[in-house]
Formats: C-alpha cells, sequence, structure tokens
C-alpha cells in the first residue's frame, strides 16, 4: 500500500489498534523530555470562535498523556503558503488550552509534523530534508521551546536500504518505498516494521477498503501528475518568456530581467493549468484551495474566464 495516499496514511497512522506505529514514529522526532508512552486521537477538525472564523481541518491530531499536542500532516502537492497554514493550524491547538476562571496560562507543547511529497523552493538547493523550526530571538537562542514546526521533504531522501542506519533512516525509506516492495527488507525486521507490514498488506482489505483504496490511490496519482505537469510547463514557459524580453532589452541585465518576468508569467500560466486540470477531475473548490493554496475567489474567476 502506498503510505502516501489519504487512505494509506490514514490506515497505518491514524487507527486505534495501529497507535504504537504512530507514537514509534513520532518519537524519532522529538527531544528525549516529550518522548510518548501513550497517545489519544482527537477529532481532526477545528472551528473558529465565530461563524465567520476559518475551520481547520488536519490529517492527524493527537494528544499525549502528559499534555503534548501533534498535528501530523501529508501533503502530497506543494501549496504556495503552506507555511502560514502550518501556524494558522498550530495556533487552534494553542487556544484549546485555554481555561475558564484563573489561569496562569502555562501551555504544553504543540507539535506541527509535515510530511511533504515536495521541496520547498527555498530548499531546492539545499541537501537537508530535515528541518526543525523553533521561535529563537536575536542571539539565535530558542526564545520559546514549545512551539516547534518539523518538515520533512521527502524528494531529497535518496539513501537505500544498504545505506539505511538510523529507524529514522528506516521511516523515512519506507515513506519512499513501501509501495514497491514484495516482501519486508532485512534491515525493517524491528517489531513495529513488522507490524507496519501487515497493516499494509492490500490482500489483508476487505472489499470495501479496497475501493477506498484505489479511490485514495487514484487520486493521490491525478494530483501527482498535474503537479509534476503544471511546474515543468510552467518552468518551460517562463524561460522562454525570459528569454524573449531579454532579446528585446538586448543587454545583459535587460535579460535578467527578463527572466524573472518570464518566471511570474510561467507561474500564473501554471496557476491556470493547474486549476483547470483538477476541476477537470472533478475536484471541488475546497479541495483545490487546499491543494494550491490559491484563493477561492481566484480559483472561481479562472473557471468562470476558461469555460468551454
Amino acid at each position: 500500500m502506498n503510505p502516501l495516499t489519504d487512505f494509506g496514511f490514514k490506515k497505518i497512522f491514524g487507527e486505534e489498534p495501529n497507535k504504537d506505529i504512530l507514537i514509534s514514529f513520532l518519537n524519532e522526532m522529538l527531544p528525549e523530555r516529550h518522548t510518548i508512552q501513550d497517545l489519544q486521537y482527537s477529532r481532526n477538525e477545528k472551528l473558529g470562535k465565530t461563524e465567520v472564523d476559518r475551520k481547520a481541518i488536519f490529517d492527524l491530531y493527537c494528544t499525549s498523556t502528559t499534555g503534548e499536542r501533534f498535528i501530523v500532516e501529508l501533503q502530497k502537492a506543494k501549496q504556495n503558503y503552506f507555511k502560514d497554514r502550518s501556524v494558522y493550524y498550530s495556533s487552534f491547538l494553542i487556544q484549546e488550552q485555554a481555561k475558564k476562571g484563573d489561569w496562569d496560562f502555562r501551555l504544553e507543547a504543540v507539535y506541527t509534523i509535515g510530511i511533504l511529497d515536495f521541496v520547498f523552493d527555498e530548499h531546492k538547493n539545499e541537501e537537508d530534508y530535515y528541518h526543525i523550526v523553533e521561535l529563537k530571538d536575536h542571539r539565535d537562542e530558542v526564545f520559546f521551546d514549545k512551539l516547534k514546526y518539523i518538515y520533512i521533504e521527502l524528494p531529497k531522501f535518496k539513501k537505500q536500504e544498504k545505506e539505511l542506519e538510523t529507524n529514522f533512516d528506516k521511516w523515512l525509506y519506507v515513506f519512499r518505498h513501501l509501495a514497491e516492495l514484495d516482501k519486508r527488507p532485512a534491515k525493517l525486521r524491528d517489531r513495529i516494521f513488522e507490524k507496519l507490514f501487515e497493516v499494509a498488506k492490500i490482500g489483508n482489505f476487505t472489499a470495501p477498503e479496497q475501493e477506498a483504496y484505489e479511490d485514495s490511490l487514484k487520486y493521490y496519482r491525478d494530483i501527482k501528475n498535474i503537479a509534476d505537469t503544471s511546474h515543468q510547463e510552467g518552468k518551460e514557459e517562463g524561460r522562454e518568456e525570459g528569454r524573449e524580453e531579454g532579446r528585446e532589452e538586448g543587454l545583459k541585465e535587460g535579460l535578467k530581467e527578463g527572466l524573472q518576468k518570464g518566471l511570474e508569467l510561467g507561474s500564473e500560466k501554471q496557476q491556470i493549468e493547474t486549476v483547470l486540470s483538477m476541476h477537470k477531475i472533478g475536484l471541488e473548490i475546497k479541495m483545490i484551495v487546499q491543494v494550491t493554496g490559491l484563493a477561492g475567489d481566484r480559483i472561481i474567476k479562472i473557471l468562470n474566464e476558461n469555460k468551454a
């Protein structure tokens, strides 16, 4: 089973009988003082305090027995404001800790963990695939150690089985290669991975589960193909626009500015193509908003302007 599908991710990590798998994965990323012994799943939808407030829907939301709160998000395609969304989501877990009456404002730790099937633009020239973000002061010292954002850029993880050294390596290898394996690799003989492989066997699914997985797999492939195609087309169109602008200027500086302008135009065209492609395969506007990061009114405008 592909763990990067919605069904696969929640089957492995989001079901009560399998919470030891989630605990094992989370503990690979947490400081020792926040090691999880047990946790409980919470409702993955949080509503604002008023009707006009937006709501947040997480892939997984859980709380440890010692109070730490965790959002675990699987993001399949690049989103313009994914980091903004992470901060927005974490605010719900902070606000819900408020207590009525006398309260000293003590907070439990909040972790937002993003498992990304893409690479941030600003990190594309870096080798690091594991990022921990904290609140720091002007001396680069941690100002508040109870709020952390952890991002894993899966496409950058290139290790093969023989190169796996740590349990964290093994987890990332599973995310990258589970769907390609027909048997459990020798380096994944630990008890927790034995259970994971058993949970992930499609042959163990009920008929409704198999149907749900196939639907989820189709959706994953559609999103992946749309993102890959639109990204490539946007780059090619942007480069061509940039070259044309550069020729008109006839100067080195003009070429530089033209290339930048071309990339911007390519990005605009990329947005339009992505929205139209998603709409064509039947995705609702709210899902297109979630995947692309574009505003709803912007998406509606694109669809209205490009009606067949």
